[in-house]
């Protein structure tokens, strides 16, 4: 029976099923709630979801407010490109799209199950890959984000696990075909997600570095990893050129993001963050000037409230860094007045996340892990990008999985030092006698 229930308890196949469920669930029950009309609207009325109504309807990668105001790089076009897929299967703007769209990412985020079990298998066995499997086919985020959110999301989660688990295997690979195929992912992934760029050069250099004894012949598998994966943006980059007449290599929309989190409606009154900027005003800005010209004056506004600011922008960093990895900037105010144990679960769930992964990072560089630096890379260098701009669960939820592997990895390594001291204990009277 025991033997049973462990088998069933590291059966990855089980664990993943058991995460389509979970979401599958939630998302029939949720659906009951809300309006047929509503579902097939309103979750669609995003940037990505006017950008896939534009490429449905034949009229190019455009118009992120829906109204025609002609090409756009305000996202990169991997998961557009596959929503407009859905609309031209399924109808635009349908109740149908919308299960689609659903359903689609449910199966990104259970298959994310997959590369987290095997990456945690590879760095401390079956009982922390197990660990970290159900971790994250059960994290509340998870079920919740599939439903909530027609964006790349979950499809980010799943490359972003799946870039680890290749990292991992692919130290110390002499195959050109194992590089290659690297740099293909990592080109996919750039073009769904490019704030997961910033771990590019970390994890390849830390792939490759086993390699450097004998560089001369080496160097070309990283490098060639590397060029495929720009080989991959190129086009992309080109079309915004040519669009655009500007070196625009992925998004255009940073400066918007960043003048958000940086802006001149920040007053006493504000105390945790900048005044909300609405949206119909930006937007109206946004069709008056188009977009090359808006994002250089987000830019150039953002730029003279940080530099006029530099004590506030110190206290929104701090404030945005707390919001980022627990999803309030005032964790126990956001908890005590939470009005549902269901939402208080939520935020426990959410808290309790970086707190074990910061467990594991101590663990990791306490014990000179092998796999510390790509794992550690996730949680501090991914967020940096958020810490400028602004913050958001939803943000967060690409390194969701390697944060679970790293709690999973961290409880592991301290009941391995719990159990190496008792039996160290045990084993002291018998030397001495």
């Amino acid at each position: 029976m025991i033997l049973a229930l462990r088998k069933a308890a590291t059966s990855i196949l089980l664990i993943t099923l058991i995460a389509a469920a979970a979401r599958l669930a939630f998302a029939i029950y949720e659906s009951r709630q809300i309006s047929p009309q509503a579902l097939s609207l309103i979750p669609f009325q995003t940037e990505t979801g006017h950008i896939a109504y534009s490429l449905a309807t034949g009229k190019g990668f455009s118009s992120p407010f829906q109204r025609d105001t002609g090409p756009t790089a305000w996202l990169t076009p991997v998961y557009p490109v596959l929503l407009a897929g859905v609309f031209k299967l399924f109808g635009v703007y349908t109740l149908r799209s919308f299960y689609a769209a659903v359903l689609l990412n449910i199966l990104f985020s259970a298959a994310t199950c997959l590369p987290v079990f095997f990456a945690g298998k590879r760095i401390a066995g079956l009982g922390v890959a197990s660990a970290a499997a159900w971790l994250w086919a059960l994290f509340p985020n998870g079920i919740l984000i599939p439903f909530e959110w027609i964006w790349d999301t979950c499809l980010s989660a799943l490359l972003a696990a799946a870039l680890l688990w290749a990292t991992l295997l692919l130290r110390n690979s002499k195959c050109l075909r194992d590089w290659a195929l690297y740099g293909l992912v990592w080109g996919l992934t750039l073009l769904t997600n490019p704030a997961l760029a910033l771990l590019f050069p970390i994890l390849l250099v830390w792939a490759a570095f086993p390699l450097r004894r004998d560089w001369r012949s080496s160097l070309p598998r990283p490098l060639l990893a590397a060029a495929i994966a720009i080989a991959c943006c190129i086009p992309w980059t080109i079309r915004n050129y040519v669009q655009f007449h500007k070196f625009i290599p992925l998004r255009s929309n940073f400066p918007f993001e960043l003048y958000i989190g940086n802006n001149e409606n920040y007053d006493d009154t504000h105390r945790f963050r900048p005044g909300a900027i609405t949206q119909d005003r930006e937007i109206l800005r946004y069709l008056r000037m188009g977009e090359t010209a808006f994002m250089e004056e987000e830019q150039r506004k953002a730029f003279a409230f940080i530099a006029a600011h530099p004590r506030i922008e110190v206290r929104l960093l701090a404030l945005r860094f707390v919001d980022f990895w627990l999803g309030t900037s005032t964790p126990v105010a956001a908890f005590a007045q939470a009005d549902s144990l269901a939402i208080r679960l939520v935020l426990f769930c959410n808290y309790l996340a970086p707190l074990g992964a910061l467990l594991e990072i101590v663990v990791l560089v306490a014990r000179m892990n092998t796999y510390a630096i790509p794992l550690i890379a996730f949680p501090l260098v991914f967020p940096l990008l958020y810490y400028l701009t602004h913050t958001s669960l939803r943000y967060r939820h690409p390194i969701d999985a390697a944060v679970f592997l790293l709690f999973a990895a961290g409880v592991g390594g301290l009941l391995q030092i719990r159990a190496a001291r008792r039996q160290l204990s045990a084993t002291a009277p018998a030397s001495a006698a």
